[in-house]
């Protein structure tokens, strides 16, 4: 029982977050040795940013044709939208499903499907509100194409937000992944995009929560309609 109620609140870090707990630790000993409610406050900052930087495992769901989120967070918006040139999608819409992250979600992006790595791709821009629209176009982003085995392209895009200031994309154009292996992070608030085949209908609502890694986003096979959603 205790050693389920440690996993429940300690969860791994990635170490891309070391070096920043580290920061916030120290800054926090200086605060405390100040005054003692900057203290507290310092030590509230470490903790969360050591909460941003967890890297929790997950159990993907097996099958060659689901679609997995490649974010926690949830859908903010879900809309015929053409990709951007440089993930080598085509010109025409494909279904856009955007999944907005706030600060206290688990930042570390998982791969939507299994495939090879066909294009990675870095564009400069602005820092907007992750949850406009027009984010997806003016914003600093990374865009992911993953061909899957049977040559089918699925793009995904991790695009920053007001907060964030950096996107780190940790795969190369060749390697080849399973679905839901980790293949980028952002810092501090963002948006990933994931742009669906031709004719593939999305199994989410807007205003859903998606669990990067689990929550199954669409399934190729299948010839199921859109799904709704309401609040209950």
């Amino acid at each position: 029982m205790a050693v389920s109620m440690v996993s429940t609140f300690l969860k791994p870090m990635h170490p891309e977050g070391r070096r920043f707990v580290a920061i916030a630790a120290a800054a926090a000993v200086v605060l405390w040795w100040l005054w003692t409610p900057l203290g507290w406050l310092g030590l509230g900052v470490t903790v969360w940013v050591y909460y941003f930087f967890r890297d929790p495992p997950r159990i993907t769901p097996l099958g060659e044709s689901l679609v997995i989120s490649p974010a926690d967070g949830v859908v903010s918006l879900l809309e015929p939208a053409i990709p951007p040139g440089e993930l080598a999608l085509g010109s025409a819409p494909l279904t856009r499903i955007s999944i907005f992250m706030n600060v206290f979600n688990c930042h570390v992006n998982r791969l939507p499907v299994a495939g090879r790595i066909a294009v990675v791709a870095y564009t400069p821009g602005k820092f907007l509100n992750a949850s406009l629209d027009k984010a997806s176009v003016d914003n600093e982003r990374n865009g992911v194409t993953v061909e899957m085995a049977d040559g089918r392209r699925i793009g995904v895009v991790q695009i920053a937000g007001l907060v964030a200031r950096r996107i780190l994309c940790f795969v190369a154009p060749g390697q080849v992944l399973a679905a839901g292996e980790r293949f980028g992070l952002i810092r501090f608030g963002s948006r990933l995009d994931v742009y669906l085949p031709e004719g593939v209908a999305p199994l989410v609502a807007i205003g859903q929560s998606m669990i990067a890694g689990e929550t199954v986003l669409a399934d190729l096979a299948g010839n199921t309609n859109p799904r709704l959603g309401a609040q209950r």
